[in-house]
């Protein structure tokens, strides 16, 4: 006879986080673990998973993250730069934050400390380059875009990155379209930490950022549907595409969202 199992909603979790992070450099990984055991993250309540790229790219950050995803035993999952240093708030600070935000939109997938509302509205907290302070006065603040320096991810959302993308940028972006499409919310949350770099408009950001302009003009492409009982039509308009993207909808936008959708907008309404 076939056996088979009752399955409930998985409340169970080994740790509350798991850590996940690139490595290229290991003596600066090192500092980002000791700053994380500093302040309250240590292997009783998280575990620490690294991809090792010092010596050639295993994988890249689209591969790597999903294998991140997929292994991560903690409630939470953080994917991190190995350059970032906790100086300010650490692991209690961290889980008062997620139970606030849970509190005020249970479909939450994503936090991070940085990113943006809008096309003119950019939030950042946190000491960019090692020197420089930049602090959020109206946190929390939904987003529709998060800096890769810092994410943190809900486990249950079963989030994926995209299997049509690679390298090592834009994939934050990447995570909260993939949010958006399944239903759930990104925020930017205070939690101060550092992050050593000012990052790196290469030329291969500039691939990677063309890549997924293509990718989700695609993805999300008017079209018709039909099933084995309806059928309708959904998606995006061409023309519509062409006029905001062009120099005059960029400017309507922008003052759009200055005079009409202020930051203050996009904060949970309870929290106001």
């Amino acid at each position: 006879m076939i056996s088979t199992q009752s399955v409930k909603r998985n409340d169970e979790y080994d740790y509350e986080f798991t850590v996940c992070t690139f490595v290229t450099r290991h003596d600066e990984y090192e500092e980002m673990l000791a700053s994380f055991e500093l302040n309250g993250f240590n292997n009783t309540n998280s575990e620490f998973l690294y991809i090792d790229n010092s010596t050639q790219n295993e994988l890249d950050c689209y591969e790597g993250i999903n294998t991140f995803l997929q292994k991560a035993k903690g409630r939470y999952i953080i994917i991190c730069h190995q350059d970032i240093v906790l100086i300010e708030h650490g692991y209690d600070h961290l889980l008062e934050k997620i139970k606030e935000i849970q509190r005020l939109d249970p479909k939450w997938a994503i936090l991070s400390n940085a990113g943006c509302q809008t096309i003119r509205h950019i939030s950042m907290h946190l000491r960019q380059g090692g020197d420089k302070d930049y602090r959020e006065k109206l946190l929390p603040l939904k987003s529709i875009t998060i800096d890769e320096h810092f994410i943190v991810v809900k486990n249950s959302a079963n989030l994926a990155m995209s299997g049509d993308l690679n390298g090592f940028h834009m994939y934050g972006t990447d995570i909260c379209l993939i949010a958006d499409i399944l239903g759930y919310n990104t925020y930017i949350i205070d939690f101060f930490l550092m992050h050593k770099s000012h990052g790196n408009p290469n030329e291969s950001f500039i691939q990677s950022k063309a890549n997924l302009i293509k990718k989700y003009d695609h993805a999300l492409r008017g079209r018709f549907l039909r099933t084995t009982i309806t059928k309708f039509y959904t998606g995006g308009n061409g023309l519509a595409r062409w006029f905001w993207r062009s120099t005059f909808g960029n400017f309507i936008a922008r003052k759009y969202y200055k005079h009409f959708r202020s930051k203050a907008y996009f904060k949970p309404k309870d929290s106001l």
